[in-house]
């Protein structure tokens, strides 16, 4: 039986029902990684829970409807749901082949965005299709991954062997990082930067040219820090927000407010003041301080232990793949991982005072349909790898026992 031809969701109610009790078609091997989509499906529970709570205040303000942000979330939620059942029946040889059209449609989508994109807040970031707002960049990471990993595949020896083969994939990264800077967004360049040197440390590269590289991006971020006012503005307010409170300061002095309102258990679900027009961004790039504020240090340990998890799942399936010679599957689910755990910690480091604000969602949790969406199909991804992964197992069984 080919993977392709596996259809992953059984045909009736029963066969679900089966499925679930371990008697179905999957008696002797589940399909799929049930221990990943309850991590994913828990997260995106709390991300509804807290994007309600946080976004009220300011959906009254801006539209008069304090369900506004609440609403459109459940339209979001649901586009997921669309993504999952389509996603997945997606078999990964595609996502392979097609990586280098898929890369060549997001550039021309960044470059769209600065012709004609959408402005909010000083930065041009968006495409607007009616009352559907696409932040290309998120998609251009998804897309830049995917592609890398099939540059591995192809170039295995070239990236191990040979500096050419190893700075070749950074040149179209730097294609990629000039079009996102313009927005501007470095937080995304960044996160794309880190994702990208552990794909190719993990691919075997020579510790020579990591090492050069580590030094010249760290290098590059530095001057683009120095260069920019407001981001080095950004830097001195972390190092000691307290000394302009009311200033540049005043994002993170607020958000340090709801860590230390929260406490042990936290005011509860629905009784955060912070989120009452104090703190900025609330339901997006900071929705973390408002679940520290509104659940304290038990719901702050319990969230990021998801996080870590959802993380330590995606690297451990790419492991497993790569295992299994399905080096496309394995370098893909390797980034993602890496992706999702550098993403994470930036954000609720930023929200905690550890590390500057740069401005990404927290994965499945923040508000936002670009970023839920993207998450969502690098999650459908790593659910098809898996769900590869254990048919050539079942397969490979079956040819033993014959």
């Amino acid at each position: 039986m080919s993977s392709k031809s596996v259809n992953l969701f059984p045909a009736s109610f029963a066969a679900i029902w089966d499925e679930i009790r371990g008697q179905g078609a999957a008696k002797h091997a589940q399909l799929y990684d049930r221990f990943l989509f309850a991590l994913v499906c828990s997260l995106l529970l709390i991300g509804f829970v807290i994007v309600a709570s946080a976004s009220m205040p300011e959906g009254q303000r801006l539209t008069g409807n304090p369900f506004h942000f609440i609403q459109r979330h459940v339209v979001y939620l649901a586009g997921c749901v669309a993504i999952l059942l389509v996603g997945l029946q997606v078999p990964m040889a595609s996502w392979q082949k097609h990586s280098g059209a898929i890369l060549v449609c997001a550039i021309i989508a960044l470059v769209m965005v600065l012709v004609i994109g959408k402005t909010v807040n000083g930065s041009q970031r968006w495409l607007s299709f009616g009352p559907i707002n696409i932040q290309v960049s998120e998609l251009a990471k998804l897309a830049f991954f995917s592609y890398l990993a099939a540059y591995i595949v192809r170039r295995h020896n070239e990236v191990t062997e040979h500096a050419k083969g190893f700075y070749k994939p950074l040149a179209v990264f730097a294609i990629l990082a000039v079009l996102i800077l313009k927005q501007p967004d470095l937080g995304t360049v960044v996160v794309m930067f880190v994702t990208t040197v552990g794909m190719l440390f993990l691919a075997g590269a020579k510790i020579r040219d990591f090492f050069a590289l580590m030094i010249t991006g760290a290098s590059v971020v530095v001057g683009l820090i120095i260069l920019e006012p407001y981001r080095m503005a950004r830097v001195t307010s972390f190092l000691d927000p307290w000394q302009d409170p009311f200033g540049n300061g005043y994002q993170l002095t607020q958000s340090l407010m709801a860590f230390g309102r929260g406490d042990w258990f936290g005011q509860g679900l629905g009784n955060s003041i912070q989120k009452l027009e104090y703190l900025p961004e609330a339901h997006t790039d900071f929705i973390f301080a408002i679940w520290a504020e509104e659940t304290g240090l038990v719901g702050v340990v319990i969230l990021l232990s998801l996080q870590l998890a959802l993380a330590l799942r995606a690297l451990f399936i790419g492991s497993k793949a790569l295992h299994g010679e399905q080096y496309f599957n394995g370098y893909l689910a390797l980034g993602i991982g890496m992706w999702l755990s550098f993403q994470s910690a930036v954000n609720t480091g930023a929200a905690s005072g550890i590390l500057p604000t740069k401005g990404l969602t927290l994965p499945l949790v923040s508000y936002g349909g670009s970023s839920l969406w993207v998450m969502t199909l690098a999650i459908v991804a790593l659910l098809r790898i898996d769900h590869e992964q254990r048919m050539a197992n079942v397969q490979a069984t079956k040819r033993g026992v014959n």
